[in-house]
């Protein structure tokens, strides 16, 4: 059987994922800069370990019945409640350690600040030995993209895990692209973050345009 029109697309797209040599040339000729890297054997055969940074988001039960997603304005008279409300900053050293509990959610960043190229892009997998406990994770850095690199970790087992706060925990996979794609060259809204932040769905476009739609069909203008 052949490609599928979005199986050519993507494959026109994307060149390759970088390999060791590769990711090792970038570094030295500074189109990808990664601060601290603090063990060579970090950089793979096909990928860069990312370590646990010291700063966490965690998700917690609020005074609201949920979080709220949406623009409708037949929640709480239209106030549209801080999503930071929901979660709970704390920190660590380096060296100390964080409990992930069953079930939760917990935003972290990495320990290392990156930058990448304009014509590369990163996706971040859990390493096997931490994915094998169960933790779960789905982030993707934009070409050009600076600042730590975000980690929504998950918790799907039945037990708390107790994860060392500057440990390897993430592997980065960098595919390049055929051409150049800024990460300034539209709005952003998560733009070169240090510290772990909570979801901006609220700043999305689209939302506004739903909920004129669903005033319109409830009779709410």
């Amino acid at each position: 059987m052949g490609e599928s029109k979005t199986e050519r697309i993507e494959h026109s797209l994307v060149n390759s994922c970088l390999s060791k040599s590769e990711i090792n040339d970038f570094i030295s000729e500074g189109k990808l800069h990664i601060r601290p890297l603090l063990e060579s054997s970090q950089v793979g055969e096909i990928g860069i370990d990312f370590r646990l940074g010291t700063d966490f988001l965690v998700s917690i039960q609020g005074r609201e019945a949920f979080i709220n997603a949406s623009k409708n304005e037949w929640i709480d008279r239209g106030n549209q409640r801080d999503i930071y409300q929901f979660f709970q900053t704390t920190r660590r050293q380096i060296g100390e350690t964080f409990i992930l509990h069953p079930h939760q959610t917990v935003l972290a960043v990495s320990l290392e600040y990156i930058k990448l190229p304009e014509n590369c892009f990163m996706k971040l997998y859990m390493r096997s030995s931490y994915s094998r406990l169960g933790i779960t994770i789905s982030t993707i850095a934009q070409p050009g993209y600076c600042g730590c690199l975000s980690l929504e970790l998950t918790n799907n087992n039945n037990n708390p895990i107790n994860l060392t706060v500057g440990a390897r925990l993430v592997q980065g996979i960098i595919y390049r692209l055929n051409s150049s794609a800024p990460y300034f060259s539209s709005p952003r809204k998560y733009v070169c973050q240090v510290r772990p932040e909570p979801s901006a769905i609220t700043a999305d476009s689209d939302l506004n345009i739903l909920n004129e739609m669903w005033k319109e069909n409830n009779n709410r203008k």
